[in-house]
């Protein structure tokens, strides 16, 4: 019998900002109608495009973007800081609702130590972690910030990750460049530390031995670990992602000059990939393809060597720079020859783009070179570290509708975790493959289908093998 073309296996991410109101939504204090219109539009968008990841930032800082027991609502929603949207609803619940109706992973992307950003003008609400624990929070230029030295800071972090994970039926939990912050300066130019005496002493008191930069990025090392084992101790299916600046340090490789985030940031981010305290890995490559120190794939492949533990390494591409309408824009070009790019590399699985809104204004014919590249629906891979026990092949079943479509139904046997079908018909000869969320039990195919499968889909990635449906008449 002859059986579907395979299913493409690929990362295909957007990042959804919400820090500043950057993508969504679009200002604070909109209506929730229209709060919920300005996602939707995002996640159509997403989906016309064949994208199967969005990463939507629901912590830009100590506030959120869901209705926390830990932590206030954030001001990018209503406009003040501890209100819910107006008439309520919860973004995070109706985003993961949304994004698994379009056959999309929805990862819940987290600051873990911004307390406050500069763009928030509304009064700190007295449940505000800065109120209630003024000792773990500092003032650092124009920004409020936790100190990552705090053991509580840890612990409030990472309680608060977790809530969601419990709580809301998330993919995959994500963090992004920011760790100890970036280098603020004075009124004079000065460059400023971080105000972190008090933990560091307190450190040196109890018999540490590690310089104040090694102690400091042992603090950051110790949270990421952590962040990564209980988030698997509670639902292992759920995936880590972490987004590192793009270059380690300079001269890795040797030709490598710029930004050095591990002496500045405190991020040693290649020992987190070579210790596997992740499942995917995004490096932000927001270098061009010819960049004389950072060239694109110079960087990826450079990323990809270190992963000794064969975790998702994918590219996080700097797409709002396209026709962005500055000196430096970038042609629309570019992005598509990073996504072929990525797609030779042995080794790399996939993109995220940021942000959401180069594909929203579709900035510089953005989307026109994306439908061709996303030909095909594709699916995350699979993550065999988690699980690589394959699902029971479904039951299925095929009804002639009196109009002459027909209709499948289908059931899932065993127990494993359920994250999507995949429906493949053959109509005219043409071979047409659709990913339907979890709770989907039936799909309508044209009358003129002579041939269908259906599979299932765990939330690890594993797909088992085709069910054939009986199409006859």
């Amino acid at each position: 019998m002859q059986t579907p073309p395979s299913i493409e296996r690929e990362y295909r991410g957007i990042w959804v900002a919400t820090v500043a109101n950057i993508d969504w939504p679009s200002k604070p204090g909109l209506p929730s109608d229209a709060q919920k219109a300005e996602l939707i539009a995002i996640l159509d968008r997403a989906a016309e495009l064949k994208f199967n990841l969005i990463v939507l930032q629901v912590r830009p800082a100590c506030s959120v973007l869901y209705d926390s027991k830990i932590e206030p609502w954030s001001e990018v929603l209503s406009g003040t800081m501890g209100e819910p949207p107006e008439p309520y609803y919860d973004p995070l619940a109706f985003a993961v609702e949304e994004a698994h109706k379009r056959g999309m992973e929805l990862h819940a992307w987290f600051n873990p130590y911004r307390a406050r950003h500069p763009s928030e003008k509304s009064e700190i609400h007295p449940q505000h972690i800065s109120k209630r624990r003024p000792d773990l929070v500092k003032q650092y230029g124009r920004y409020l910030w936790l100190d990552p030295g705090e053991p509580d800071v840890l612990e409030h972090s990472l309680a608060v990750m977790l809530e969601v994970v419990k709580r809301y039926d998330v993919d995959g939990v994500h963090i992004d460049d920011y760790f100890y912050p970036y280098k603020e300066r004075d009124e004079k130019g000065n460059l400023l530390d971080f105000p972190d005496e008090p933990s560091w002493q307190r450190y040196r008191r109890s018999g540490g031995k590690l310089s104040r930069d090694d102690w400091r990025r042992q603090n950051v090392d110790r949270f990421v670990e952590k962040v990564y084992r209980e988030i698997k101790s509670t639902r292992r299916w759920v995936k880590f992602g972490i987004s590192p600046f793009g270059l380690w340090r300079p001269g890795y490789p040797p030709q490598a000059r710029g930004f050095d985030a591990y002496a500045q940031l405190y991020a040693d981010s290649r020992k987190w990939l070579m210790e596997g305290w992740c499942d995917y890995y995004v490096p932000q490559l927001y270098f061009k393809i010819d960049h004389p120190n950072l060239s694109f794939p110079v960087m990826l492949r450079w990323w990809v060597e270190q992963n000794k533990q064969g975790r998702h390494v994918l590219a996080g591409n700097f797409t709002s720079k396209v026709a962005d309408g500055s000196n430096g824009a970038w042609d629309a070009q570019q992005i598509a020859e990073q996504i072929r790019l990525t797609r030779k590399q042995a080794g790399a699985v996939g993109n995220i783009h940021f942000s959401a809104r180069a594909f929203v204004q579709d900035r510089g014919g953005i989307c026109k070179l994306i439908r061709d590249l996303h030909a095909q629906p594709a699916l995350i891979p699979p993550s065999p570290w988690l699980s690589r026990s394959k699902p029971h092949t479904p039951t299925v079943q095929a009804a002639r509708l009196v109009d002459g479509a027909i209709q499948l139904q289908w059931k899932a046997q065993g127990r494993h975790p359920v994250a999507w079908w995949v429906v493949a018909y053959r109509n005219n000869g043409e071979w047409t493959v659709q990913v339907l969320p979890a709770h989907s039990e039936e799909y309508t195919l044209p009358p003129a289908a002579n041939l269908a499968f259906v599979s299932v889909v765990d939330r690890y990635g594993n797909q088992s093998d085709w069910a054939p449906a009986e199409v006859t008449g």
